[in-house]
């Protein structure tokens, strides 16, 4: 994405901020009294917002740049902008569960968009999460990688529920042209618009 004239009229470089959110981090600068950790441990730049949100309980990349503009169209569902999650389910989802969340599922708000799925084997180089999913011996798990251009609340672990394998874990691997690629969990990386 190229700089854009505003932000070029301010005078300075557009900021963007690639970070791997660890689990169980909030994605905003304060805890408004809450005490859960924030991006303040991990993003020491100031002036720099995050694109959006990934979940308390998610993990992955978080975009972060000081462009308003910029950050619309990272955010904005009208943009359409691809964001690829990798999600650990409970149970192994048939072709029949796949091609479900490929065209759509109806959730409360309504049927989502049409999306990119595909099983996968476990990510390489993956982190081990703190603390661990629950495993369970009678339940087997697995790992789909989902790639959607809307981003309703908790969209992918209602998507995953509603065809019968809930999310366990979930790591946002690609925002757009962003990948989490070479970033352990708390890292942070500047990256080109």
């Amino acid at each position: 994405m190229a700089d854009n004239p505003q932000d070029a009229a301010r005078g300075g470089q557009l900021k963007i901020i690639l970070l791997n959110k660890p689990f169980n981090v909030l994605s905003q600068f304060t805890d408004e009294g809450s005490g859960k950790r924030t991006l303040k441990e991990f993003v020491p730049v100031p002036n720099v917002y995050p694109a959006g949100r990934l979940d308390y309980d998610s993990e992955g990349l978080v975009v972060l740049t000081d462009s308003g503009p910029l950050q619309a169209r990272i955010s904005d569902p009208k943009h359409s902008l691809a964001k690829t999650y990798w999600a650990q389910v409970e149970g192994i989802p048939d072709e029949a569960a796949l091609n479900a969340l490929a065209t759509g599922v109806e959730l409360k708000d309504g049927m989502t968009r049409m999306a990119k799925v595909r099983a996968l084997a476990e990510p390489e180089n993956l982190w081990p999460r703190d603390p661990p999913i629950r495993f369970r011996k009678s339940v087997p798990d697995s790992w789909i990688e989902l790639t959607i251009t809307e981003g309703r609340n908790r969209q992918v672990r209602r998507m995953t529920a509603a065809v019968g394998h809930p999310t366990l874990r979930l790591i946002r691997a690609q925002v757009g042209e962003w990948t989490l690629e070479g970033l352990a969990p708390g890292e942070i990386r500047f990256a080109k618009g």
